[in-house]
């Protein structure tokens, strides 16, 4: 164990950097239209401001606000729901001109939170004392500690249903392991506790990502009515039944399964006696007229003893397959209700066919926890399991046999999920989502090689056991011989056997030090065995594997899906042609500083795109699509063949990624050579450019 315990700090050292680099969530909803448009200008001000969504979303009073150029609040504070995932706030009358800021903080369908901002004008386009805060909703201190926690919840539902699921498929002799009884008992404390403490930050993860909220009341009200409320309270009233499951199982099974093996042992023991005797008998000379009674009636009395430990062996069988079948059923309900907590309220639960993803997320968990759970479970046993318990060569090759049929339940249930979430090769390749799940992809790929390494050492175990049972059986033959000589030998030396039972407790002393010293020399021999030993290593690779792969499936569970990405990216395109079509032109220009946070793209609308006065914006957005704060923004036109320009254009800053300017003169019509500058800091810059027609 002091090569394990640092192998794992350094395992959960990785996860820790995985986990920081997957938070703060991305939103799983995308904003994919509204009205006013983002960046328009309108003569005269709305009635209300309304929002689409690439999905349905939870709102409440107060998640959409308008913000006028003074920074006062424009809205009545009222959401309405006006179908299609669109929403709408009203606004007050007699509001000024200028450019207003509309934010927006919701919940979306598979229970991540979403926010952002955008800006309109009316009249035209103004200064603004509005400021947009940088940290996203679901992020900081809050978002850090609510992604541990969503990583340990995984983590000790993998626990407690793979563990139990080991011992009752693989090794029954396991309920009675002190090591395994606290794995298994491990992940349910990690589970429930992760679980509460999910349930307490859930109202400050999706609000106001204050930690001091964590504890508020009223917070933890509004968590309870909502979907991921209900799907946690319900996680917690089945691991109340998971608890008397595991009672069971580790007191009343466990304590059947070591009645009927001491029983079993002392009954070999017994009839091992009765041969001895039976050999010492006839040897010392026994007369066949002094024992032929009594020989007969021994023997009637046998049999009957004989008829009724056979009964009593088949009942005890018959009650310990019916207490593993009633174990069984049991836990598998538990199992399959804690899978759906998370099913009923994540990926599965929104998009296309929620009917069919609902069941096969539900089994893709139960695959994934019987076989990285078995193999937590398999490690703890080799490892840490006493030396007259250790782990039998047949429940490895079982194991190996479940981890298989999970494996290939992931691989169906996987490439289902993966379509649905994905949807195109682009979004699998150009999204973080997809590339995570390439991640994910490779991962899986490693575990299943070396798994395949260790499947090669079970049959290695299992030829040098078999080797080993047919030496012992040649080897019995010459105690029985020496039994008997020694039998003949004791008749003629009645005297010495007298002396030999005086000192009977020197012979007890003495084997008890032979059992200690046989002991000491077989956990030896068992740390030797080439066999054992690769395959302890072979596991300790799977499991190191195994939690890293977790840990990139919290962080595939808390990106947007690619699908989702590319949905909204095709409803931006349809509004960008929308107002080209009206006259407006609008451009997308990606560059790249070189330095950090130094890739973007900048897209520039004109309007109306005709000689005279124009207004443009330009918002500057990072690779996740989200807007992207940059000190300096600067534009210049140039016309070519009429050698006119540069005529260089410097925007106003209105909020995050958003620069705009008014009265932009465009002298005549003509194809227009048009360049943008992003300065992202102090030193690094860059000039992108696109040429359109104007006029």
């Amino acid at each position: 164990m002091s090569r394990l315990r640092p192998l794992l700090l350094l395992l959960f050292a990785a996860v820790g950097v995985l986990l920081a680099g997957a938070v703060p969530v991305s939103a799983h909803a995308a904003l994919t239209g509204s009205d006013p448009q983002q960046g328009s200008v309108v003569q005269d001000a709305p009635d209300q401001v309304s929002l689409s969504f690439s999905e349905n979303v939870a709102v409440s009073d107060g998640a959409v606000r308008v913000y006028d150029p003074k920074g006062k609040e424009a809205d009545t504070g009222k959401v309405t729901e006006l179908g299609g995932n669109s929403y709408s706030v009203g606004l007050h009358a007699g509001l000024p001109d200028g450019t207003f800021t509309v934010t927006y903080q919701v919940v979306s369908a598979d229970s991540h939170p979403v926010s952002g901002a955008f800006t309109f004008s009316v009249g035209a386009p103004s200064k603004t004392t509005v400021a947009v805060p940088e940290q996203q909703v679901g992020g900081g201190v809050v978002g850090g500690l609510y992604g541990f926690a969503r990583y340990l919840s995984y983590a000790g539902f993998i626990l407690l249903v793979g563990g139990a699921a080991f011992v009752l498929a693989c090794w029954q002799r396991g309920a009675g392991v002190r090591p395994v009884q606290r794995l298994v008992v491990g992940g349910w404390l990690t589970l429930t506790t992760a679980t509460l403490a999910m349930l307490l930050l859930r109202g400050s993860y999706t609000g106001s990502g204050k930690l001091g909220d964590v504890f508020d009341l009223d917070l933890l009200g509004q968590v309870l009515q909502t979907k991921t409320g209900a799907a946690l309270v319900s996680r917690l009233l089945l691991l109340a039944a998971a608890a008397l499951f595991i009672a069971v199982l580790f007191g009343a099974y466990a304590r059947r399964d070591e009645e009927i093996e001491e029983s079993g042992e002392s009954g070999e023991s017994e009839s091992s006696e009765e041969s001895e005797g039976s050999e010492e008998g006839a040897v010392g000379g026994r007369t066949a007229e002094d024992g032929d009674a009594s020989e007969g009636a021994d023997d009637a009395d046998e049999s009957k003893d004989g008829d009724g430990d056979e009964d009593e062996g088949g009942n005890d069988d018959s009650l310990r397959r019916d207490l593993t079948f009633g174990l069984a059923i049991g836990g598998g309900v538990v199992s399959a209700g804690l899978a759906a907590s998370w099913a009923m309220a994540e990926h599965a639960s929104t998009g296309i066919q929620t009917g069919i993803s609902m069941p096969v997320d539900i089994l893709h968990l139960l695959a994934v926890a019987a076989w990285l759970g078995g193999l937590a479970t398999l490690l703890v046993a080799l490892f840490r399991a006493p030396v007259d318990a250790q782990i039998e060569t047949e429940a490895v090759r079982r194991f190996s046999r479940v981890a298989f049929g999970s494996v290939l339940v992931l691989t169906a249930t996987g490439i289902y999920q993966s379509w649905r979430q994905v949807g195109t090769w682009s979004a699998l390749t150009g999204t973080s989502y997809g590339q995570l799940l390439l991640v994910k992809i490779g991962l899986v790929a490693v575990l299943v090689g070396i798994a395949w390494i260790s499947r090669r050492w079970t049959a290695q175990l299992a030829e040098a056991k078999s080797g080993a049972a047919e030496d012992e059986g040649a080897a019995e033959k010459e105690p029985a011989a020496a039994r008997a000589a020694g039998g003949s030998a004791g008749s003629a030396g009645g005297g010495a056997g007298k002396a030999a039972a005086k000192g009977s407790e020197r012979a007890a002393q003495l084997a008890r030090q032979q059992a200690a010293v046989a002991s000491t020399r077989e956990k030896r021999m068992r740390n030797a065995d080439p066999g054992r030993t690769g395959l302890r290593r072979s596991v300790l690779a799977e499991a190191g594997v195994a939690v890293v792969l977790l840990a990139v499936t919290t962080a595939l569970t808390a990106a947007e899906p690619g699908r989702t990405v590319e949905e909204a990216k095709a409803a931006n395109a349809a509004v960008r042609q929308e107002n080209e079509t009206a006259g407006a032109l609008a451009l997308d220009m990606s560059f790249d500083t070189g330095g950090k946070n130094g890739k973007g793209v900048a897209r520039l609308q004109i309007d109306p795109a005709r000689v005279g006065a124009n207004e443009m914006h330009v918002y500057v957005q990072g690779p996740d699509g989200k807007p992207f704060d940059v000190p300096e923004v600067k534009v210049a036109f140039t016309l070519d063949a009429k050698e006119i320009g540069p005529l260089p254009v410097v925007p106003d800053r209105v909020t995050t990624g958003h620069w705009t300017a008014n009265g932009v003169q465009i002298p005549m019509a003509g194809d227009w050579n048009i360049e943008i500058t992003v300065r992202t800091s102090e030193i690094d810059q860059v000039t992108v450019s696109k040429n359109a027609k104007i006029g």
